[in-house]
């Protein structure tokens, strides 16, 4: 005896909206590996920016030091015997 129970979903199945049962949850799955795929994509591009600007500024060395001590000279942190003694020590290095 059926008493109006028998299609209850109306005949969408037991997940709804979809097909093989998933229903929005098949939605909610492809969305959050677009968000993933987007996120690793994000990260990869910081990474490459990260790296790529700490060679392309001057990563260390003399050329580093020498715009340092002409910072320091700038702001009156050292004369100009200093600064004429200490850039000739680093050009010579």
């Amino acid at each position: 005896m059926m008493n109006g129970w028998g299609n209850m979903m109306g005949g969408w199945g037991y997940g709804g909206y979809g097909s093989g049962g998933y229903g929005m949850m098949g939605m909610a799955g492809m969305g959050m590996h677009l968000i993933f795929l987007i996120g690793i994509i994000i990260l990869g591009i910081y990474l490459f920016r990260r790296n790529t600007s700490y060679t392309h500024n001057g990563g260390g060395g003399k050329h580093a030091a020498i715009d340092i001590l002409r910072e320091r000279y700038a702001r009156g942190e050292i004369d100009s015997a200093e600064y004429q003694s200490r850039k000739l020590d680093l050009e010579s290095n």
